[in-house]
């Protein structure tokens, strides 16, 4: 059995995983709800995208990863259960959590307060700390890998899977900047390196879009934003909302210096500087919906209870501005109130996520085969919008036609949002450039951009392209193909070798004719004949049989005809005179003469005398 990932659902993968729903798809891989029905349990089921599972060194690498992240357990990482590779598929069986991304919240609810956003940071960096203690390094760190449950908990998903696919010798991950490029550090963009710090810098870049709702750095293309990351400086997040206080500014200044020597050094340190700016700014407002208590930071509240973590050590050097004055020694009754009130916001931020992330929804209209067109005016008769996420290319769907929506046709989706849609760019097709004239090297180096692949070389006759170089491809240029064709190429050997045909005699149309077909190309001079009439060759250089290259020139002489006759002066001649006269010049003579001739002379001609005319032209006399 070789199943296609977008086909599993009700399929069961390797003998042990039920797959029950299709929760997501990204760049590398499709994430579906399955049951583990060995051990009863729901499970998250990664499935590697097919052009991964084909990479020998991939699917290797792949196993080492998940084999050392599933050594990794910690309340704010998603756990891995299990790793395997059957059906022509190779999967992880992940903690399935059910709830959202941070992503969907940021989509749907806006910019965070500070308050919320440390409240939001604090786990996920207390899951990147426990992560670098046991040597990972995540490298992708965005929005979209922190999931937050139901019941509020928050846990960091996708360790080892960045790092199993840079260094992948796939083709498809080949140049490519592994992971989101909104995150990615300097170091990341010009050398492909990444260490803790480097997720540190993505944190920081995660803590400017919560309490901004945007990334600071942005731009037309992938490689323009890449650009920005090496050469600016992120720029404080009160540039955008002048209500985030300095102390938040620092944390994320701090976080994402260009240079990583001058960051944070440990997501320890981070982490200490998140809890210390969240015990001196002003506590959450409270929300009108505190039905359920959200857990996101129970861990760090039991902690805190204990008066283990609320007063982290002194940050280091290299903090931009945060704590310049040291809080003066408490008494124990006065931490154990702080504590009390540090818990309490926790709790109303809490509620406030839930209430939010559990309002009023709709189920998400089947715009799927629609037209981006119509499908924006099939969701907003249900008062949502849609959002292109990605585009696809299809074989059987046409261009600009919705491939598929998140959240699915049918599912809840929360009034006033946007649906995610992919979208078909039609069938994948290029175009075979012109390779004419080029050498073998530097058609194949004009192929690389393409996904083909260069085929064998054929040696044809060829007149217009240099020996050597390409005369033409198979297919020809200017063809639509697909991806993965075989360009095959036409090496010229120059012109072909003729023998010059014999066409003296020929008309100079048919001559010509003759000699094009064989690539031969004639010049013409005329010259007048009197034994041969007038357009036919006399004529040709080289001589009829001669071998020579197709494409060379040959000469034709071809007849004029009969060269011109002057007409001489008839006038005051007699009859017989001029009639031989012009007999002898071989003209003819047409005579007109009255009944009555007495002098028998010639009194006027035509053509007048001097005028050159063709032999065998007739000259009129009249004689009177």
């Amino acid at each position: 059995m070789d199943l296609q990932p977008d086909a599993l659902v009700g399929q069961m993968v390797d003998g042990r995983y039920l797959v029950q729903a299709k929760l997501a798809r990204g760049g590398m891989a499709t994430v579906y709800e399955a049951l583990d029905v060995r051990l009863d349990r729901i499970v998250a089921l990664k499935v590697m995208h097919r052009h991964l599972a084909d990479d020998p060194d991939f699917v290797a690498r792949f196993q080492r990863e998940a084999r050392a992240a599933a050594r990794l357990a910690h309340p704010h990482v998603v756990g891995v259960f299990d790793q395997g590779a059957a059906d022509g598929l190779i999967y992880l069986a992940m903690e399935y959590v059910p709830g959202r991304t941070l992503r969907d919240i940021m989509r749907d609810f806006g910019p965070l307060t500070p308050e919320q956003a440390l409240v939001m940071l604090d786990p996920i960096l207390e899951g990147l700390a426990a992560a670098h203690a046991a040597g990972f390094v995540h490298r992708d760190i965005k929005p979209e890998n922190v999931l937050v449950s139901d019941d509020g908990r928050v846990k960091v998903a996708d360790f080892g899977l960045a790092r199993a696919v840079a260094t992948s010798n796939t083709s498809a991950t080949q140049g490519v900047l592994i992971g989101t490029v909104a995150y990615l550090s300097p170091e990341q963009v010009e050398r492909g390196e990444a260490d803790e710090r480097s997720d540190i810098y993505a944190a920081g870049i995660l803590l400017y879009e919560m309490v901004t709702g945007q990334v600071p750095h942005a731009g037309e293309s992938p490689l323009s934003i890449a650009y920005q990351h090496v050469n600016q400086d992120v720029s404080p997040p009160s540039a955008v909302k002048s209500d985030i206080p300095a102390d938040v500014d620092a944390l994320v200044i701090t976080a994402t210096r260009r240079n990583a020597g001058q960051r944070y050094q440990h997501t320890a340190d981070f982490l200490s500087d998140v809890r210390r700016v969240r015990t001196v700014l002003p506590a959450p407002r409270p929300f009108a919906d505190t039905r359920t208590t959200l857990v996101v930071d129970a861990s760090t509240n039991a902690r805190l209870a204990a008066g283990g973590r609320l007063t982290p050590p002194t940050p280091p050097s290299n903090v931009g501005g945060l704590f310049t004055q040291r809080p003066k020694r408490a008494s124990r009754r006065v931490i154990a109130a702080i504590i009390a009130i540090g818990s309490i916001a926790v709790a109303i931020l809490a509620g406030w996520f839930v209430a939010n992330s559990l309002g009023s929804k709709v189920p998400t209209p089947n715009v799927v085969g629609q037209s981006v067109e119509a499908a924006r005016a099939t969701l907003a008769t249900s008062g949502l919008s849609l959002e292109v996420a990605s585009e696809l290319f299809s074989e059987t769907t046409p261009a600009n036609t919705v491939l598929s929506t998140d959240p699915a046709a049918g599912d809840g989706v929360k009034e006033n949002s946007a649906v995610s849609a992919t979208v078909s760019k039609g069938p994948e097709r290029y175009t075979v450039p012109d390779l004419h004239g080029k050498t073998p090297a530097a058609a194949t180096a004009a192929l690389s951009a393409l996904p083909v692949t260069v085929g064998s070389q054929t040696q044809v006759f060829d007149n217009t392209a240099p020996l050597g170089t390409v005369a033409g491809t198979d297919p020809a240029s200017g063809t639509s193909i697909k991806r993965d064709t075989v360009i095959n190429f036409l090496i010229s050997k120059g012109p072909q070798p003729v023998a010059v045909p014999d066409v003296v005699g020929k008309k100079l149309v048919g001559a010509t004719a003759e000699l094009k077909a064989l690539g031969l190309e004639a010049t013409v001079t005329r010259e007048y004949s009197e034994t041969a009439p007038k357009g036919r060759v006399l004529s040709i250089t080289p001589t009829a049989g001669t071998t020579v290259n197709s494409g060379t020139g040959v000469q034709l002489l071809v007849s004029d005809g009969p060269p011109p006759v002057v007409v001489p002066k008839l006038i005051d001649m007699r009859r017989s005179e001029a009639v031989a006269a012009l007999r002898k010049l071989g003209l003819r003579v047409k005579v007109i003469a009255g009944q009555a001739t007495p002098l028998n002379r010639v009194y006027s001609q035509n053509p007048a005398a001097g005028t050159e005319v063709p032999k065998g032209s007739t000259v009129t006399i009249s004689v009177i």
